[in-house]
Parts: structure tokens; C-alpha cells; sequence
């Protein structure tokens, strides 16, 4: 099976929402008539355009395709998880060498459950950080992506761009305003993470 369209998709013909879900379904949607105007499909996990589904004739081969992946049993073999040794399970904990200065082992040494415990709750709000900074990097390209594709020649998009990747939720709220209802409501559900709230939400003030 052809594995790059893996993703959830929105159709636009020229700026309504025509269909969204797999790419069987955009197909589908697409052969039941003429939805009229050109059509986009964006790849919602990136915002980034894709090819448009093939001819209406393909439409009920990709459909059979998603079907068939979805109800296929799992395969044994190499895939099958290994049997649990017995005795004390395994708490996944790696011992490794960690080089300090010695303030840092005494600020270790007072701190709840002793040092090792007191390292890993530190890497661990390290990582949630370095991840959210990652998730809302990420909700601002895919938005951008799918702005510029369908909304690029508006003049108000420089100004939304601009808030887009400010974080300025009420600039950016403001300058998509005048768009299309349908183009709007997507783009602020690909733009909820780059803000930490929906984009169409108003902070109290």
C-alpha cells in the first residue's frame, strides 16, 4: 500500500471546505460530483499542499486500499513482543556517569529522594519545555504553510503572518477577520498551538 498518504487532509474548492478525513475520503468526496472551482488539498499535520486525488475511477481503489490496511491482523513473527523474563521487573533506569562541580552534588544531596531522583525531575521539565517550544514552532509552520497557499494574495495576510509567528493572538484574530469563514475556521485549528489557545479566543482583560 502506498504509505505516503497516511495523514488527515481538508479539500478547499477556491476557498469552501469541500471534505476532510484520509485521502480515500477526499477522494470519495471529490468523485461524488463537481464541487466546482479548483480544489487544494492540504495535509493537515504539516499545512502543506498535496497532489489532488487522482481521476473519480481511482476513488473506489483507494478507498478499498484504507479498508483492507485497517482490517489486516497483526502479523507475528519479528513483530511479536518478547515474553517477560521472570523475576524483578525492569524499571528502565540506565545507570550513566555524570560529571558535577561540587556545589552541584551539594545542592543534589539536599534536595527530596537524593540526587538521582532530583536529576530526572530536571531533565523531565527540561523536556516538556524543549517539547512545547517544539509543538508551537510547529502549529506556526503548518499555519503559515496553509496561509500562504490559499490566502497569500489577500492583503491583509503580511499583517497575520506577522502575528502568526509574534504570538500576538488578537493581531492575528484580527488581520484573518475579513477571510473566507471556512479558510478562517481551519486556519485556527492548525494555529491553536502555536498560541497555547485557539486563535479565535480572546484573552480576559
Amino acid at each position: 500500500m502506498n504509505t505516503i498518504f497516511q495523514s488527515r487532509y481538508t479539500a478547499f474548492a477556491d476557498e469552501r471546505m469541500v471534505a476532510r478525513g484520509s485521502y480515500a475520503d477526499i477522494a470519495q468526496a471529490l468523485a461524488a460530483g463537481d464541487v466546482g472551482g479548483p480544489v487544494l488539498v492540504f495535509d493537515d499535520a504539516t499545512g502543506a499542499p498535496v497532489d489532488t486525488p487522482p481521476r473519480p475511477e481511482h476513488a473506489a481503489l483507494l478507498a478499498r486500499m484504507g479498508s483492507e490496511a485497517s482490517s489486516a491482523p497483526a502479523t507475528a513473527g519479528a513483530d511479536e513482543a518478547p515474553r517477560p523474563s521472570p523475576g524483578r521487573p525492569r524499571l528502565g533506569v540506565v545507570a550513566r556517569e555524570v560529571t558535577l562541580l561540587p556545589r552541584h552534588w551539594e545542592w543534589l544531596s539536599t534536595q527530596p529522594g537524593g540526587a538521582s531522583a532530583a536529576l530526572r525531575r530536571l531533565v523531565e521539565q527540561a523536556r516538556k519545555s524543549s517539547e512545547q517550544v517544539g509543538d508551537r514552532r510547529q502549529a506556526g509552520e503548518r499555519s503559515y504553510k496553509f496561509m500562504s497557499a490559499i490566502a497569500g494574495h489577500r492583503p491583509e495576510f503580511e499583517e497575520a503572518a506577522r502575528a502568526l509567528f509574534a504570538a500576538d493572538v488578537r493581531a492575528f484574530a484580527a488581520g484573518i477577520a475579513p477571510w473566507p469563514q471556512d479558510v478562517r475556521a481551519h486556519l485556527e485549528r492548525l494555529a491553536q498551538g502555536a498560541f497555547g489557545s485557539p486563535a479565535g479566543e480572546q484573552a480576559e482583560p
